[in-house]
């Protein structure tokens, strides 16, 4: 097995410069760390992460907690986030919560023993047992807790999301643009702060919306846009692709087509979207990305660099496709 001063022989820099472009390449320039690199490959010289563990009392570890694995959407930002701690030479240790305050506290555990050296959090909750070590850690760099999707300003950490708020407008406005005055919505969850920023901004640009509460599932967006259709709505505006898919369900439940009936759309822009029929209009999030630059706040946190910015807004897409139209005459 190769060894880190062989590397350094075939780069022809020393083992620290090794060391820096494998842990820190920022610091070094991009001809060295390119020819490191080559080298690395060449050799197929794998760090020890166990013995750096030990020299940096670092345990080369981020834990990232889903409020629900089995929601599609945060796959893509498990993704996302798992690759900006590979490349930075971290492990990610995943936790699903349940939505459980329960739980989030004992993977919260691991932040406190040390048994990672940051967390990346998902949910809408700080978890209770972080909050004096939050506190304490004033508005300076700060423990090494970032959030990521479900922004709220009472949360005291780095963030990255969208502005929800203004997408559900552009999503509202949209469907007033094909005439819709009777457009029924389907939220998630009230506790969930996304979800009530995206029914104010829909609520800001039109009057009189019928509104009905869902769980994010398939299920849920399928009785609740039945309830809606009963009511005489020619669109509903659902909170996620999966709800939105089992809309479209009750559409044809009840007899009628969409679009020519009843218009709907969602919220996400899921890879089944596309491919749905009809295929879905619905606002596209950097899924991905947001996980990306969640890790990337969080190690600069982890290297006592200054944030640019603590509240990072990425921007979302209004993604037109076949399941909205003109409202019927």
């Amino acid at each position: 097995m190769a060894t880190i001063i062989q590397v350094a022989a075939v780069a022809g820099v020393s083992t620290a410069t090794v060391s820096r472009a494998l842990t820190r390449p920022d610091r070094v320039t991009p001809d060295t760390r390119l020819r490191v690199m080559e080298a690395v490959d060449r050799l197929n010289y794998r760090p020890n992460v166990a013995a750096r563990s030990l020299r940096t009392l670092r345990a080369a570890k981020i834990l990232l907690t889903v409020p629900d694995i089995s929601n599609p959407f945060f796959a893509h930002v498990i993704r996302g986030a798992e690759e900006a701690a590979r490349d930075a030479g971290y492990s990610m240790v995943l936790g699903d919560t349940r939505h459980d305050a329960q739980v989030e506290d004992q993977y919260a555990q691991m932040l406190s023993c040390r048994e990672v050296d940051g967390l990346v959090f998902l949910g809408h909750r700080l978890p209770a047992s972080l909050v004096p070590l939050v506190a304490a850690g004033g508005e300076g760099a700060g423990p090494p807790i970032v959030n990521g999707c479900e922004y709220s300003s009472d949360l005291p950490v780095p963030s990255v999301h969208i502005d929800n708020a203004a997408a559900a407008r552009d999503g509202v406005a949209h469907l007033l643009a094909l005439g819709h005055r009777a457009i029924g919505i389907v939220t998630g969850p009230p506790i969930s702060p996304i979800s009530r920023d995206r029914q104010a901004g829909a609520a800001a640009v039109a009057h009189g919306l019928s509104v009905r509460v869902g769980d994010y599932s398939a299920r849920s967006g399928f009785e609740q846009a039945g309830a809606l259709i009963a009511e005489g709505a020619t669109a509903i505006f659902c909170f996620n692709d999966e709800m939105a898919m089992g809309a479209v369900g009750a559409v044809a439940a009840a007899g009628l087509s969409c679009p020519g009936d009843v218009s709907v759309m969602g919220f996400d822009d899921l890879p089944p979207a596309r491919y749905f029929q009809p295929a879905l209009t619905t606002i596209a999030q950097p899924k991905g990305l947001i996980g990306r630059r969640a890790v990337e706040l969080l190690l600069g946190l982890l290297d006592g660099r200054p944030l640019p910015e603590r509240r990072v807004t990425l921007a979302h897409e209004l993604v037109v496709r076949g399941s909205t139209g003109p409202a019927p005459a």
